[in-house]
């Protein structure tokens, strides 16, 4: 089979889809076979994105997106508006080491962030490792970083064109230039230095065999996790390997040293689910670690998470799930660690521990209630200190190369963190942990005013009952009973993520401000499959039970409709990765009541997506179609196989991007080719295929402000949203 393509070329694209014309796509002949259940996969051949064929076909779909797009009246505006509100200075969380700060610095309009070290007794900070210099076009990402304990050395990652693989690099800190070691093979790996700061640990897939998929159509280049010690300045083939599970090639292992260097655990999962086992060995002197030490099982099977948060020599102090679904932090004495002698420290509670760490020798708890964040503290018998300090209704939130919510050390007083919330960007906020008091760090300079701004929480009652909040956040001024206005509605709804308010992620933060500025209403809602109300809320999202979510999210739509907010007319829906298949799903079982819905990298074909990167991981959330229950729930809502010709849709726009190695863009191109063939209505059905780049983390600030801007003006065309001025 050969794809051909007919596309009729219109002179000028004017913002009615009447005068759209899309590539016809071939269809072609496959169909499968799920338990006596027949079903046509017509567009298979686009998952090959290396083909020629499907190069043209992106390359059509591109001539008909991006010139309507950027005709479309607002778009312009949008463009230097987000460039302006884009370009204010941004810190990464503060950690320090050995007693110097380091910390990541975006001036505003950088593609990445840059790291800066703030050495000992120095006036002012100096750069450590800009990633700008690494590429041309800003496409070279620092995905994460870490100092070894005396300060000299550092680890960092590398991650090209928006993969997620990652090459390992190691930095002498003193005069900021990097040594001779390169590691590869690794994606989804941490690091952890032993206390001599000689080496560390850290997790890597085999070396693929020299033209492994052609030699081997089945060659699994995603098997076989196992964990590595590196020791500094000799080659990664001389790497000593630590751990490995042959008998279980899907899990995932990583490794973490104690505080005071005298154990390694090792967490060994399945999929994305937070549940874990725990090994652990014991390393004898910190100076003098023996990387041969037997490691031993704490708990072998996978059915809580079990999360090392530090230690007293041989006491140990876990967050888990044991006992509590909601999290609580137990002592286990390893001279003594079966679990009938593990001692609960911070009880269960109504609200959902979402991390903690040891600092100023005190539990630093970061709990959730109602989706937005608390600060408490116990001291280790469990006594309830002060809580810390928040600025208001918000989130701690983390930096992806710091991978930080809290950054402490046991021995030390000061612990740092970041807060926001929609209206605020992330603030630094330097805490004493002597007197529990907090204030800002590294102040924040804006090209707005965030007053200007306010954000109510709602709750309403889905479809079987259950009560669900909602974020609704708009300009000053806004009075329902004045009139309704264009909303945009977020929502994720899987994987234990919980949606709290945050204006940390610039690619939809700073997007709902610009919206926000020119008069619409930016809805989040805490849909179930997130972690906002603990495991439970989360596995009522799961599997057989993923109706629920489009449930909440329809409902959430309805209810803003309902209360007068705004109407169908001027309703829009976004969501990415697992909230582009919410997207893709609410929009074929609803396309009634939304105006427009973007669907950013989303996980379109749900009878395929275990068979592609690191999609088989996702089971635990989805379920599989290799099983027969999973196909027969999972074949009811796949956005790909439940599009239904003859429908009129809204104002669809598809985002994938042609390094997406997580959800790879076949996705989106199978989805929108059959929603194109069915679309009966007047509204365009568009997909916009961004080329250098991935999932989304690392993407370079040029294209995201083009990526939103795009965004933010096809929803305005179709929402009749006021005029950006």
């Amino acid at each position: 089979m050969r794809p051909t393509f007919l596309l009729l070329a219109c002179a000028a694209f004017p913002a009615l889809a009447g005068a759209l014309q899309y590539p016809q796509t071939e269809r072609g002949d496959v169909i499968d076979d799920y338990f006596g259940t027949k079903v046509a996969d017509p567009y298979r051949w686009l998952e090959d994105t290396d083909s020629k064929e499907t190069a043209r076909w992106v390359e059509a779909q591109n001539r008909v997106t991006l010139p309507f797009l950027k005709s479309l009246p607002t778009r312009d505006a949008y463009q230097k508006r987000l460039t302006e509100l884009w370009s204010y200075e941004r810190y990464g969380v503060p950690y320090r080491k050995a007693g110097a700060l380091f910390y990541t610095r975006n001036d505003g309009l950088q593609n990445q962030s840059v790291l800066y070290v703030q050495d000992v007794g120095a006036s002012a900070p100096r750069v450590l490792l800009d990633p700008n210099t690494l590429s041309k076009d800003g496409t070279v990402a620092l995905t994460q970083w870490d100092v070894s304990p005396d300060g000299k050395s550092m680890v960092y990652g590398l991650a090209a064109a928006g993969s997620d693989w990652n090459e390992f690099r190691v930095l002498d800190v003193a005069s900021g230039k990097p040594l001779a070691d390169s590691l590869t093979r690794i994606k989804f790996s941490g690091t952890s230095w032993t206390k001599d700061s000689k080496g560390f640990f850290y997790s890597r897939y085999p070396d693929a065999p020299k033209d492994a998929k052609a030699k081997d159509p089945t060659f699994d280049e995603l098997a076989n996790m196992k964990v590595y010690y590196h020791r500094v300045g000799t080659p990664q083939a001389d790497d000593a390997m630590i751990y490995q599970r042959p008998d279980q090639p899907k899990w995932s292992v990583n490794a973490q040293v104690s505080d005071d260097g005298q154990f390694l655990f090792v967490q060994t999962g399945s999929g994305t689910d937070n549940r874990n086992a725990l090994h652990y060995a014991f390393l004898g002197d910190p100076k003098n670690p023996k990387l041969d030490a037997k490691i031993v099982a704490l708990v072998d099977r996978i059915e809580w998470q079990l999360q090392p948060i530090g230690n007293e020599d041989s006491v140990v102090y876990l967050l888990t799930t044991h006992k509590a679904p909601k999290k609580r932090i137990v002592a286990v004495d390893l001279r003594s660690p079966d679990i009938k002698h593990w001692v609960p420290v911070v009880p269960e509670s109504d609200e959902v521990i979402e991390n903690a760490l040891v600092a100023g020798k005190q539990f630093v708890v970061l709990a959730m209630k109602d989706a937005s964040h608390r600060l408490h503290r116990y001291a280790f018998n469990g006594t309830p200190k002060s809580d810390l300090p928040m600025p208001g209704l918000g989130s701690v939130t983390n930096t992806p190369a710091e991978g930080l919510f809290l950054s402490g050390d046991p021995a030390s007083n000061e612990l740092f963190y970041s807060y926001t919330d929609f209206a605020h960007p992330p603030q630094n906020q330097r805490c004493d942990l002597a007197s529990g008091k907090c204030e800002a760090f590294q102040q924040v300079k804006l090209a707005f005013h965030p007053d200007d701004y306010t954000t109510e929480q709602v709750f309403f009652r889905s479809k079987d009952g259950t009560r669900v909040p909602m974020f609704i956040s708009y300009k000053k001024g806004f009075d329902k009973k004045k009139g309704a206005r264009p909303t945009l509605l977020y929502g994720y709804g899987g994987f234990d993520y919980a949606q709290v308010p945050n204006f940390g992620r610039t690619e939809l933060s700073i997007p709902a401000l610009a919206w926000m500025e020119q008069g619409g209403l930016y809805a989040v809602a805490n849909l179930r499959g997130g972690g906002e109300y603990g495991e439970a809320w989360h596995k009522a999202g799961t599997k057989e039970r993923k109706q629920n979510v489009f449930d909440d999210f329809i409902t959430a739509g309805e209810y803003l409709v309902k209360q007068g907010y705004t109407t169908k007319a001027q309703l829009a829906v976004h969501g990415r990765s697992n909230g582009g298949l919410l997207v893709g799903a609410v929009v074929n079982q609803r396309p009634d009541l939304f105006a427009a819905g973007v669907a950013d990298v989303g996980v379109m074909d749900m009878l395929r997506f275990h068979k592609f990167t690191i999609g088989y991981a996702w089971v635990d959330d989805y379920g599989s179609s290799d099983d027969k229950k999973g196909f027969g729930y999972l074949s009811k809502y796949s956005p790909y196989h439940n599009v239904k010709p003859g429908t009129k849709y809204p104002a669809v726009l598809v985002t994938t991007a042609d390094h997406d190695d997580r959800v790879v863009p076949g996705h989106s191109f199978k989805y929108i080719a059959a929603l194109q063939a069915a679309q009966a209505g007047d509204k365009p059905v568009l997909i916009r295929v961004d080329v250098k780049s991935g999932h989304g983390p690392g993407k370079p600030t040029s294209k995201l402000i083009e990526e939103v801007a795009d965004r933010l003006a096809f929803i305005t065309e179709f929402t009749k949203s006021p005029s950006v001025q």
